[in-house]
């Protein structure tokens, strides 16, 4: 059974690959070889996500660290405002259509986030896992899922699902059976069947038979 945090560790790994196909795209167009606007355009979106991720965080995981953890979570926060801050400049090169300064505020976007994200797996979320009951971290995600607005969860399905492991799948795709009714959940299988290949889909099934 997947622990109800596995769902936050996957997405993490998403923006990961997301983001350093962001920054090589970006540092190809720098090297004139064009693609500068269609990669203006996976980063907007990339953004919108980490936003709502950003925020579902604020409001559901920071509070959890601070009862038992209190002023952990502050520096976590003022992470995200630094993110924001690199994101602003990311978006202003970009509409600048600097292929130079786009590659420069994404080789910077990209540093900040990683080291951030791998800090929050190793220390914040650790945190909650070792003392924070199970039912309270599952309660947490939840409050998290409800941050994407309804209308553009299949945008996101999409742009998810690709981007995961096999084992990150399944990991994502139990946290969705676990917080979702299943009307709702049935609709979400069908977004993952179309997210990913023939391959991924057989390999989930095998995993999590349910879905059959």
């Amino acid at each position: 059974m997947a622990h109800p945090l596995d769902a936050i560790m996957a997405i993490h790994n998403a923006f990961r690959l997301d983001m350093k196909m962001i920054d090589a795209a970006a540092l190809s167009a720098a090297g004139g070889n064009g693609g500068l606007a269609l990669n203006a355009e996976r980063f907007r979106f990339f953004n919108e996500v980490l936003a709502w991720h950003a925020h579902g965080e604020e409001i559901a995981m920071f509070p959890l660290v601070e009862g038992v953890a209190p002023s952990v979570a502050e520096a976590y926060e003022r992470d995200h405002r630094g993110l924001d801050d690199a994101a602003a400049t990311l978006e202003y090169a970009v509409s600048s259509r600097s292929p130079l300064d786009t590659a420069r505020a994404s080789a910077a976007f990209k540093f900040h986030l990683d080291i951030h994200l791998a800090k929050e797996d190793a220390h914040l979320y650790r945190i909650i896992r070792e003392r924070v009951p199970i039912p309270d971290q599952g309660k947490a995600v939840g409050i998290m899922a409800s941050e994407v607005p309804q209308e553009r969860f299949p945008e996101m399905v999409a742009w998810m699902f690709p981007l995961l492991g096999d084992q990150d799948r399944e990991n994502m795709t139990r946290a969705f059976q676990t917080v979702m009714p299943p009307e709702r959940f049935s609709m979400v299988r069908q977004l993952i069947e179309k997210a990913i290949d023939k391959h991924g889909w057989a390999e989930l099934i095998r995993r999590i038979s349910t879905l059959v």
